[in-house]
């Protein structure tokens, strides 16, 4: 594999963006963006961009906090993450998304209808919101994603712009995505006409995927999520090695 991290422009300054590549990879199926949790571009998000290019793609994970100066945060950081993640709205996200896009258009000859988005917990947020701003992507997947469906950041008066498929995997016991607001953003969805597939995983709670994280870790729920994703991005980037 071949990582590097480069440099984006954008609206507000530049953007540090982890890159990776299989080395044997001539043209890729497509790129996959992958949006970090709350605590920044850190070894898991690279890992998960590790694992993703290792099935064909060229893996992008943008550094969303490039404004603030942080890099990244410990997982026991979790007030000072909820403020750096508090000022980050959805035109930023689309600023930042948008300027990607243009990037791996321009510079990696992967048009947005050959990039698809994963992203988790705020980046599952950052996910969506990039769906309802950014059009013409492959498709979108988003693990628990909190701050959908109601609080300063909601997006979901915006879901009839999403013209991406959808694919939302949510614990059953997530306290930061309650019942009431996953079927909110069904209803959207559907109303809007959308096409999507959500996943609910019964007795699990948020970032259940995430490895790192031992306390919150559901291997068998993981294991299933990602398989789901991973048959995901091979039907939206269909000349994928899924």
């Amino acid at each position: 594999m071949i990582e590097q991290w480069i440099t984006v422009p954008t609206a507000d300054g530049q953007m540090r963006v982890f890159t990776v590549r299989a080395d044997a990879v001539i043209t890729h199926a497509g790129a996959v963006v992958v949006l970090q949790e709350a605590f920044g571009v850190n070894e898991h998000i690279r890992t998960i961009a590790r694992r993703i290019a290792e099935r064909g793609y060229l893996a992008v994970a943008p550094d969303l906090f490039h404004r603030t100066g942080v890099a990244e945060l410990p997982y026991d950081r979790h007030t000072d993450a909820m403020g750096l993640i508090g000022a980050i709205g959805p035109d930023a996200v689309a600023a930042d998304i948008g300027a990607l896009l243009t990037h791996l258009t321009e510079n990696e000859g992967v048009p947005a209808a050959r990039t698809a988005i994963v992203g988790f917990c705020f980046g599952g947020r950052a996910a969506f919101t990039a769906a309802t701003r950014c059009p013409g992507l492959a498709g979108v997947a988003v693990f628990y994603g909190p701050g959908i469906a109601a609080g300063p950041h909601a997006v979901l008066d915006s879901a009839a712009k999403i013209d991406a498929p959808l694919l939302l995997h949510t614990g059953e016991q997530d306290p930061t995505i309650p019942a009431e607001h996953v079927a909110a953003i069904d209803a959207a969805l559907t109303g809007a006409g959308v096409a999507f597939e959500r996943h609910t995983y019964p007795g699990v709670g948020h970032a259940f995927a995430c490895d790192a994280r031992p306390d919150k870790y559901v291997p068998d729920a993981a294991t299933t999520a990602w398989t789901r994703t991973y048959d995901f991005l091979a039907r939206v980037l269909p000349s994928g090695a899924g």
